[in-house]
């Protein structure tokens, strides 16, 4: 701990051969790499997916093995993300206890360890769900690592919303693992979280943009004003909250899930709109209250996603 407290700023530490290292907490760093936080959303958009495409209950052995391969699938992902960005990591606040920038694990492990769970959780889906979601799964793999992290990352202020691809290809993963095959009610939702995404993250990216413009990472909180980023965030919530309403009226979905989109998406923009109206009035700091729509993004895309599930038992 004294180590990681007096590390300077842009320094990755590099453990010394004999270093301690004590088990328990190398385990733990290990786990750190997969994000289990960022993959426990991803999860809740995959299984009520299922429970859709099923109308009912899925097989609770797809399920298991659906939720599994998506762990190690966006595991690896996050593990080689965090290979790659460890640079930046060490220089941004909150990323600067990362288990490579702390020292706790080593470049060469953590890319072993992505590279790795990439593989096994394509096998995994190939055999024991379908190779329709293998190879979705790898795709949103690549993507994430090479397309958002090596390519957008740190050349656009659109990173964010291109990137988040690869965070839509679980509601597809889902569908196809009970179908194997695709639909137009899979597509709506992979919509769904392609608009959410950017309103969701940007109000992050806002609270966190000193770190990001100290390590020249374009996000658009730090090219432009806060007034510009809110109409952004306004109108891409307008756009998520009208595409989550097509799947009634193309008959996927029936009241439950209508009500509950209609009552979360309106809330949803009734905080976009508040967040606008602050930052018009130039509001800054604590009161600009941006982490407030990102936390209420959160509660959304879960309600809405349970709804999902529940719906096909109320029709």
């Amino acid at each position: 701990m004294t180590a990681v407290e007096n590390r300077p700023a842009g320094v990755v530490l590099t453990p010394s051969p004999g270093g301690h290292r004590p088990f328990g907490a190398r385990v733990k760093a290990f786990v750190a790499l997969t994000k289990p936080r960022i993959i426990e959303l991803l999860l809740i958009t995959t299984v009520p997916v299922m429970f859709l495409a099923e109308q009912g209950v899925p097989d609770l052995w797809l399920v298991v093995a659906t939720c599994v391969g998506g762990y190690l699938s966006a595991g690896g992902a996050n593990a080689l993300n965090m290979y790659i960005d460890r640079d930046i990591d060490a220089m941004m606040e909150r990323t600067s206890q990362r288990p490579l920038v702390t020292g706790m694990v080593t470049p060469r492990e953590t890319l072993v360890f992505g590279i790795s769970l990439a593989v096994i959780s394509t096998v995994w889906f190939g055999l024991l769900v379908n190779w329709l979601s293998a190879w979705l799964s790898l795709g949103a793999l690549l993507f994430y690592v090479v397309i958002y992290t090596m390519i957008l990352k740190r050349r656009t202020s659109q990173n964010i919303v291109w990137g988040g691809i690869a965070g839509c290809m679980p509601v597809l993963i889902g569908w196809s693992a009970v179908t194997n095959s695709m639909s137009w009610a899979a597509v709506i939702l992979f919509l769904v979280i392609f608009f959410w995404t950017p309103p969701h993250y940007w109000p992050l990216s806002m609270k966190v943009k000193d770190d990001y413009a100290r390590v020249g990472v374009p996000m658009l909180p730090v090219l432009a004003s806060n007034k510009v980023v809110a109409r952004q965030i306004v109108a891409y919530s307008w756009v998520m909250v009208a595409v989550s309403l097509l799947l009634t009226p193309l008959g996927y979905t029936g009241w439950f899930y209508t009500a509950v989109a209609l009552l979360a998406g309106g809330w949803w923009l009734w905080e976009a709109h508040a967040l606008l109206e602050r930052a018009k009035a130039e509001v800054t700091g604590a009161k600009l209250k941006e982490m407030r729509l990102f936390h209420w993004s959160i509660t959304y895309v879960s309600l809405l996603f349970v709804a999902v599930a529940v719906d096909p038992f109320l029709r």
